[in-house]
């Protein structure tokens, strides 16, 4: 079978999702229709937009179906009259119910942004930074009815830098992830690939993120805020209550070379020790962080070179 033959139903929604839409029609596969999730408001405007892959498919001449749920049988029947060879997933949001599974007449795949079996789940990626991984990758996977626990076909393994942020770790991500999953349809359709189980005793699950778990206080490891800072500050954000109000924090550095031998006065966590040009360092738990862009409550988001000035060493921020 050849790839201008082999029908493709694909299912995905952000950027992740689009880049390993887009890998797909370009290699000649026949994408005949892409499932996405409903159009969303989006902004302060709450302007209604639809997900990337919708545009893409759309400028593509490719069908696009945006379902509430894929348990009705208005779902399975669209999918079903679509004959799809394939159904590929790329960080889709929903489980696929055993029935849709089951209208694929070769596979099922996955594209999923972490070496499972570590990370199953709905937050692999910000998972591993929370967690300071030195590691992640992406696994191409056969779907079944579980969460991300199906038998594997192949991984590619990424070193994370230790000051790269959620969303250029996703883009990094997408970009192993589109030429991994067509180079493992090919492989599937000559023959060449076999797909492995997960080692159960390695698992590790991880669960939607939930606003909440962007807060952090001064009392913490400087590289653990570090790492929620570079997990959530796009999404829901990264944060420090001051007197009730928060304090959005989106960019940081754990500082490894500060001197406090030359303060004059006792330092505590949470005190500024230095606010000069680029720096904005704050103590932590035995160890200090530089505030490169952050948000004060009320005020606008902006660059510690920007602001550093207004802050006062030997003060709380």
């Amino acid at each position: 079978m050849s790839f201008n033959n082999t029908k493709i139903v694909f299912m995905g929604t952000p950027e992740f999702s689009d880049v390993c839409l887009k890998a797909l029609i370009d290699a000649g596969f026949n994408v005949t229709m892409v499932v996405t999730q409903p159009d969303k408001p989006i902004g302060r405007k709450h302007i209604i937009t639809p997900p990337i892959v919708k545009v893409t498919a759309q400028e593509k001449g490719i069908k696009c179906y945006q379902p509430d749920s894929l348990r009705t049988d208005e779902a399975y029947e669209t999918i079903l009259n679509e004959e799809p060879d394939f159904i590929i997933t790329a960080a889709f949001g929903k489980i696929l119910p055993e029935r849709i599974l089951k209208i694929a007449k070769i596979d099922c795949v996955n594209v999923h942004a972490s070496l499972l079996p570590k990370y199953r789940g709905a937050s692999p990626v910000q998972s591993c930074l929370i967690n300071g991984d030195e590691e992640t990758g992406v696994t191409i996977m056969r779907m079944d009815v579980g969460m991300d626990t199906g038998d594997m076909f192949c991984k590619e393994v990424f070193p994370i830098p230790e000051n790269m942020h959620y969303d250029e770790l996703m883009e990094k991500l997408s970009y192993i992830g589109a030429p991994l999953l067509v180079d493992t349809l090919e492989k599937i359709l000559n023959n060449d690939i076999e797909a492995v189980p997960q080692d159960e005793t390695l698992v590790v699950n991880c669960f939607p993120i939930k606003p909440e778990m962007g807060e952090f206080n001064w009392d913490f490891e400087a590289t653990k805020i570090h790492n929620i800072v570079r997990a959530l500050s796009t999404w829901p954000g990264a944060y420090v209550l001051n007197a009730g109000n928060k304090l959005k924090v989106y960019d940081t550095t754990v500082v490894t070379d500060f001197d406090d031998s030359n303060l004059d006065f006792e330092v505590k966590n949470g005190m500024i020790v230095k606010a000069h040009k680029k720096d904005l360092i704050i103590r932590c738990n035995n160890s200090y962080i530089n505030l490169n862009e952050l948000q004060v409550p009320g005020g606008k988001r902006l660059k510690a070179i920007d602001c550093a000035h207004n802050f006062k060493v030997g003060t709380y921020i």
